[in-house]
């Protein structure tokens, strides 16, 4: 595995190697089109909350079940909210609920 790798490190080295051509045709898909849908997503210290392509609700409680926050968010926008480090569960206007950590 080990003179495989060799191998083919010394090939790019040497230009024997090189990328195949996207064809003419391809045209790369932008996350936010191929999924029109509200998310939300933890990042470090906050939730961050996307419409979609209509306007959404999103509920978010505690790990213990109790509502700590409802967030209202405009077709095609997002927002963020800070909250303390931990899980949240996300529900979205009846339509999906995930659990969404905050570091």
């Amino acid at each position: 595995m080990r003179r495989l790798l060799y191998i083919l490190v010394a090939l790019m080295a040497v230009g024997g190697m090189q990328a195949i051509p996207a064809p003419d045709n391809f045209l790369p898909q932008r996350v936010e089109t191929a999924n029109p849908g509200p998310v939300a997503q933890g990042v470090e210290g906050r939730i961050v909350f996307i419409a979609g392509s209509s306007d959404a609700t999103f509920n978010v409680y505690s790990i213990t079940g109790q509502l700590v926050k409802v967030v209202r968010v405009n077709a095609e926008q997002r927002t963020s909210v800070d909250f303390p480090k931990g899980f949240y569960i996300v529900k979205c206007s009846n339509q999906w609920s995930r659990k969404v950590v905050v570091r």
